[in-house]
């Protein structure tokens, strides 16, 4: 089998060290490592916890804008769009809107439960605030029932014994006429027609509808009042909602990373930078010119070699042209970048691969089984352009046109009338 092979060289790299420091934040005190101090060598990914301040975690989240402030109720800013984005990714529900609001509250509750820890704490402040708008809404709640209480009494009426009483008195004014009308005195019945007409028009006016106007306002204006307390509250509450300080939460642009040095210990205070990662995924950068990377693509298959002579797998993962720089002889697309990334390397390896220039071999054609193949300098051209070889048989020559096929390291595949053991003439 003939194969053709790229060969070139490359650097083994993980992503470019970061300094991780935590920001003040939220910290009342100092800012003491009480915790979650990992080694040198682990791996932090999104909703890790890359250390412990005052009791406090540090969430790994992926981003790359650092946390410049606390975020909180109504807050809105690139910072807010990458947190939820971050959370997004990491599997909870921010919400779609722009701003830090209940739904991103909830999710960064969420979040610090997954990690084991409890959500910040509200603002003091915010947090006065809703309760005085709590209770405001149930004093409001209050004083509505008091006034439905005022106004259903006043609907009523007199009662069944206080409507008795007043029939009574219309009947006892009627007996006094008919009693007054009998003596047949004048006077007495005029005064007797005066006191049922009083009765009756005493018992018409208390069993009319009684005029609730005064207790009605009062009940429409405990109802505004408690809308408005409703409404209070709600912004009280928005205002209230969990907020996600600076000093908890670290943002990576690239997960996930490889702690290669830590500067603190539990029970010191920080001062600058606490750990120092680095990408976690070895990568090989290597440089092909024109004619190699136009045989490359994506996904290639290719193998590294490494400082005991042994080889691993890995895989061609992107192929771009390097960009003419002012000054750069070279045009743009003279030479192109090669990344390749290890297709399952053993820790041994990866540390064997950190920081080396390594040799990668990436097949890129190769023949369907066995051919023949003669030296590329064997092959002349006849007149009509054919490719031909020189067969040495005894002392006589003889020429033959061949097919050629795949090229690769001064060997040429060819078919034709020769057989694998006929002698070629090669360099004539």
């Amino acid at each position: 089998m003939l194969t053709n092979t790229v060969k070139l060289r490359g650097d083994a790299t993980f992503d470019d060290a970061i300094e991780l420091t935590v920001a003040a934040g939220e910290l009342d005190g100092a800012a003491v490592v009480t915790g979650a101090v990992p080694d040198v060598g682990a791996t932090l990914n999104a909703l890790s916890v890359a250390l412990e301040v005052a009791g406090r975690p540090v969430i790994v989240l992926p981003g790359a804008l650092p946390a410049y402030r606390t975020v909180r109720a109504g807050n809105s800013g690139p910072d807010v769009v990458q947190v939820k984005e971050a959370l997004r990714a990491s599997g909870f529900d921010p919400g779609s809107s722009d701003t830090y609001d209940a739904a991103t509250a909830a999710a960064v509750a969420a979040m610090y439960e997954k990690a084991g820890y409890a959500a910040p704490a509200v603002d003091s402040a915010a947090a006065s605030a809703l309760e005085a708008a709590e209770g405001a809404v149930a004093e409001a709640a209050k004083a509505l029932a008091a006034a439905q209480r005022e106004l259903a009494a006043a609907a009523k009426g007199p009662d069944q014994a206080r409507r008795v009483e007043l029939d009574n008195a219309v009947k006892e004014a009627q007996r006094e006429l008919a009693a007054a009308r009998s003596a047949g005195e004048p006077a007495a019945i005029d005064r007797a027609e005066d006191a049922v007409v009083l009765a009756q028009t005493q018992r018409d006016v208390a069993l009319a509808a009684p005029d609730t106007a005064s207790e009605a306002a009062a009940v429409a204006a405990a109802r505004t009042e408690l809308s408005a307390s409703q409404t209070a509250l709600e912004t009280a509450r928005q205002a209230a909602i969990t907020p996600l300080p600076a000093n908890e939460v670290q943002f990576l642009p690239t997960l996930p990373r490889r702690v290669d040095e830590v500067r603190t210990e539990r029970g010191k205070t920080l001062d600058g930078a606490a750990l120092v990662v680095s990408g976690a995924t070895l990568s090989i950068t290597a440089e092909a010119g024109s004619a190699d990377a136009k045989l490359l693509r994506a996904g290639q298959k290719a193998t590294v070699e490494l400082a005991d002579g042994s080889e691993t797998d890995a895989a061609v993962g992107t192929v771009t042209p390097q960009t003419a720089k002012d000054g750069d002889k070279n045009k743009t697309g003279a030479r192109w970048d090669v990344t390749l990334a290890l297709t399952s390397p053993r820790p041994q390896q990866i540390e064997q691969l950190r920081g080396q220039s390594v040799r990668v071999d990436i097949p890129v054609s190769a023949t369907d089984g066995k051919v023949l193949v003669v030296p590329a300098a064997a092959l002349s051209a006849g007149p009509g352009g054919e490719t031909r070889i020189e067969i040495a048989t005894g002392r006589e020559t003889r020429v033959v046109p061949v097919e050629t096929g795949l090229a690769a390291e001064g060997l040429v595949e060819i078919s034709g009338k020769i057989t694998a053991a006929d002698r070629v003439v090669v360099g004539r």
